[in-house]
C-alpha cells in the first residue's frame, strides 16, 4: 500500500476538533468523532496525537490565537495616551460581537483544564500574555486583576446570554486601574 503525503492533515485534524467542540461540546469531542469531521481514517489522528489530550492542547493553542489576534489589533493598548479602560471595554466588545461560538469554543476549551491537567500550561499561557501586555501599561499585579475582570465579564455574558454593557465594563475596568 503506498502511503499518501499529505502536510495539511494535522492541520485538518484540529479544524475538526475544534468544529467538533462547537457542535457537541467537550463530552463530543473522541479521536472517533475527530477523524470522521476531518475525513481522514481514525489511525491519522492517533498518529498525530497520542492522546486526547494532546489534541485538546493543540485545538486550544489555535483557539488562544484568535484572541491573540484581537488584542494585537488594538494597538491603543499600548499607547499611553489612550483610556485604558476604554480600550479594553472596546476590545472585550469586538471579541464577544464576533463569531460567539469562537469565543465559547474557547472557554469551554479553557475550562477544560480544571479537570485536564494538560490542557493548564496552555490555558494558563493567553492569560499571561495578556497580563505581559497590559503590565507595559499597569504594574504586574492590576495587569493580572485585569485579566481576571475581561475574563469574568465575558463569562458572565456568555452564561447569562445578556447583552455586553460596554459601559458598565469601562467603569468597573477603571475602578481597578490605577
Amino acid at each position: 500500500m503506498v502511503r499518501r503525503y499529505d502536510p495539511e492533515r494535522r492541520q485538518r485534524i484540529i479544524d475538526a476538533a475544534i468544529r467538533v467542540v462547537a457542535a457537541k461540546g467537550i463530552g463530543g469531542l473522541s479521536h472517533r468523532s475527530v477523524a470522521a469531521e476531518a475525513d481522514v481514517p481514525l489511525g491519522s489522528t492517533t498518529y498525530h496525537f497520542k492522546t486526547l489530550d494532546e489534541l485538546m492542547v493543540a485545538a486550544l493553542r489555535q483557539a488562544n490565537q484568535g484572541f491573540a489576534k484581537a488584542v494585537a489589533a488594538r494597538s491603543a493598548l499600548d499607547d499611553s495616551r489612550t483610556d485604558l479602560a476604554g480600550e479594553l471595554a472596546g476590545l472585550i466588545g469586538e471579541w464577544l460581537a464576533g463569531d460567539r461560538t469562537g469565543v465559547e469554543l474557547e472557554y469551554e476549551l479553557y475550562l477544560a483544564a480544571l479537570r485536564r491537567p494538560a490542557l493548564r500550561p496552555v490555558a494558563a499561557e493567553c492569560g499571561l500574555d495578556f497580563a505581559e501586555q497590559l503590565g507595559r501599561r499597569t504594574d504586574p499585579v492590576t495587569a493580572r486583576a485585569l485579566v481576571a475582570l475581561v475574563d469574568g465579564i465575558c463569562l458572565q455574558v456568555l452564561l447569562t446570554g445578556t447583552e455586553y454593557d460596554e459601559e458598565y465594563a469601562r467603569e468597573v475596568l477603571a475602578r481597578v486601574i490605577p
